[in-house]
């Protein structure tokens, strides 16, 4: 089963397997001790195969079964009904006691079953029988009861199940009965459906392993497009991390986009929307153009004076936005005076104006290592290869492994400086916090985040100007030098990004955590098993 399973620490857990040297990705480096904060929480997580799914699903019910003594089906609706949380379900069972857990998830307990035993009892004595759905008589052979007592025809309970099947309500199917919150028994719906529709029973039995994924808040889909059939399970209570898939994505757990730590995800769901959306092509309309008078087309002024002319033919001032005729002068248009001044019009501009070059400002510079990241990610391809003619070196600077840790440190740095952009934009702008904190405090604030970016984006462009380097063409010494340099930066780029996400999480994002917690910074690369 382990086959099945993709597993990734944080930076912060004991080294768990001690891999060989060719397993994959090393661990980057050993940096020196550091206070724990929350900012390097350490979690672990599963990556949940379609062949696995059953296993686990399996490993779950089995517990269920053996510490309450019940049924497959019975286990499976107790644990849908809680989440498939195995110990929730031991608290509640402790706390409540059996009778109301099992209430509660509509299971019936066997000990309290008199009036459902009487029903058994009447129900075998009759040899005709008339459903109370359909109100057609027929032998008892054509009927089924549930474990809550109802019994009704066959037909009526197949048309039921088929009805909530395709319904997608098939993980919880209740009985007919009005007010009757009783699960009813997956095995009579599967022998019941199976002779009328088979290939609604596969569907079925479908939703029924996947209930593992969709009703379990430890457990997501990996959003991949198109699909891979993976699942993502987080061994702790951490919604808020970064994972990464087998099949390369990586993505946030909470929201499933793609990964965008430092931002929390209602400031990247809000840069996604705004990258998107036509906020700031308003913005440019209104900072450079002005509607003629007469077609209200919006027109741009490309020089010269103020007398503008638009292309249905109709001079105006460019100044006031008024219809003028055609004479002018550079200085003067005949008969126009242009001397009124509104207030509140100028002031909307220069607040669109202002809006417009901070987001410039914020959306150019993610955009930039954005590309960068793109571009250094070219640079694997070069490096493994350098790495397998290298195997029978033995000098370290020559088997280049220093390069490729250098190069998954560079990329998770790039990451974290391209999404500290679209966190800044939101942390010091007027869209989130400007109730929570005084101006004085959050020009305070923005100095002191600014300079931790700008430390961190010095050292990551010279770790990026040393990998970037035609490494066959360096002799042995420049070879040297260049892996003491990427060794070096790599640790020094480390250490800045373990400040960044600290002065975040401890200094910036505190008093706001309930609605803006980050994913932990991972210090190491992701590791992957091959």
């Amino acid at each position: 089963m382990d086959d099945d399973y993709y597993y990734s620490q944080s930076s912060n857990d004991e080294d768990a397997g001690d891999d060989d040297d060719d397993d994959g990705y090393d661990d980057l480096f050993d940096d020196p001790p550091c206070d724990e904060d929350s900012s390097t929480n350490s979690f672990e997580y599963t990556v949940i195969t379609e062949k696995s799914l059953l296993t686990m699903q399996m490993e779950d019910l089995q517990k269920i079964i053996e510490f309450l003594s019940l049924s497959e089906s019975s286990a499976r609706i107790l644990l849908i009904h809680n989440r498939w949380d195995v110990t929730r379900i031991l608290e509640l069972f402790d706390r409540k006691g059996k009778e109301q857990l099992f209430l509660e998830a509509g299971l019936v307990l066997d000990d309290n079953n008199n009036n459902n035993n009487n029903n058994d009892s009447s129900f075998s004595a009759l040899s005709q029988i008339t459903c109370n759905v359909c109100f057609d008589d027929f032998s008892k052979d054509e009927f089924s009861i549930m474990s809550c007592g109802h019994y009704y025809c066959n037909n009526c309970w197949t048309e039921h199940f088929i009805v909530k099947i395709n319904n997608g309500a098939s993980r919880r199917i209740s009985c007919i009965t009005p007010k009757c919150n009783a699960i009813c028994d997956e095995a009579i719906v599967r022998k019941l459906v199976a002779k009328k529709c088979p290939d609604v029973v596969c569907r079925f039995d479908r939703f029924l392993l996947e209930s593992y994924v969709e009703d379990n808040n430890k457990v997501k889909w990996c959003p991949s497009t198109p699909h891979c059939g993976n699942a993502i399970c987080v061994e702790d209570d951490h919604p808020c991390c970064e994972v990464e898939c087998s099949c390369g994505l990586l993505f946030c757990f909470n929201c499933l986009s793609e990964a965008h730590s430092p931002c929390s995800c209602k400031m990247w769901e809000l840069w996604s929307q705004k990258c998107k959306d036509e906020s700031e092509n308003i913005n440019w309309i209104m900072v450079n153009t002005k509607p003629c008078p007469k077609c209200r087309k919006n027109v741009v002024k490309n020089g010269g004076c103020n007398h503008v002319r638009c292309i249905c033919g109709q001079c105006f001032c460019w100044l006031c936005g008024n219809a003028t005729g055609v004479g002018h002068t550079y200085d003067t248009i005949d008969g126009h005076s242009c001397g009124r001044y509104d207030d509140d019009k100028i002031k909307h501009i220069e607040r669109a104006k202002r809006d417009l070059y901070r987001y410039t400002h914020y959306h150019n510079r993610y955009e930039s290592h954005a590309k960068s990241l793109k571009e250094e990610i070219n640079l694997y391809e070069t490096i493994e290869e350098l790495i397998n003619d290298s195997k029978s070196e033995d000098t370290h600077f020559k088997s280049f492994r220093w390069a490729l840790d250098g190069l998954n440190q560079l990329k998770r740095a790039r990451g974290v400086l391209s999404y500290s952009y679209p966190f800044a934009f939101y942390m010091f702008g007027r869209e989130l916090f400007i109730d929570d904190m005084r101006p004085e405090e959050s020009l305070m604030k923005k100095n002191l985040f600014e300079d931790q970016q700008q430390q961190l984006e010095c050292q990551v462009e010279n770790l990026s100007m040393h990998l970037g380097k035609t490494f066959h063409l360096l002799s042995d010494k420049e070879l040297s030098e260049t892996s003491q340099h990427v060794t070096n930066l790599s640790s020094i780029v480390n250490r800045l990004c373990k400040e960044m996400y600290k002065c975040i999480e401890n200094d910036l994002l505190l008093p706001f955590r309930k609605n803006h917690s980050i994913a932990p910074y991972m210090s190491n690369a992701l590791r992957k098993k091959r």
